[in-house]
């Protein structure tokens, strides 16, 4: 065997998946499912009968979770779909700066300033008004497939 040493050049990530397979026939209405490579909320699932050539099909009418498209599927419902893992997570608001990016706290007491403010007008007024007032503002951040933003608002009450 050769002495030299091998390197390898990595650029991957830890290889947490972004989604994860469900079979088409298990997932309701109010679950997440994948649709032309975004995350979507499902409001509306509706099976056909099996056919001559034997599946039945369950057509997705799902809301994209981020910026709120309406997507359609349809899948064989003895077929898997990508269901994104998605996640909340509550953070405290310390600061909004004038480019539209917030200042967040989290658990561990760090700050997160990579989010921008929602692009929901009435979300935005919410949070800008709040924050104006001095309140102690929380806010829900829905991550899935890579992508962050803040969905709600929580007040916790004066500072």
């Amino acid at each position: 065997m050769s002495d030299e040493e091998h390197h390898f050049e990595s650029k991957a990530d830890a290889g947490a998946s972004k989604t994860y397979p469900q079979q088409a026939g298990t997932i309701r209405k109010n679950g997440y499912i994948v649709i032309k490579g975004r995350p979507c909320k499902v409001v509306e699932v509706s099976t056909s009968k099996t056919g001559k050539h034997g599946h039945a099909k369950c057509h997705f009418v799902a809301i994209d979770i981020f910026n709120g498209k309406k997507l359609e599927d349809i899948v064989p419902s003895s077929h898997n779909c990508d269901v994104p893992h998605v996640n909340r997570t509550d953070y405290q608001l310390i600061d909004i700066s004038e480019d539209g990016f917030v200042s967040l706290l989290t658990e561990n007491g760090n700050t997160k300033d990579d989010l921008r403010l929602p692009s929901d007008d009435n979300l935005l007024l919410q949070i800008k008004d709040g924050f104006a007032e001095g309140k102690d503002l929380v806010v829900s951040v829905m991550s899935a497939m890579g992508e962050e933003q803040i969905c709600a608002l929580k007040d916790i009450g004066p500072k």
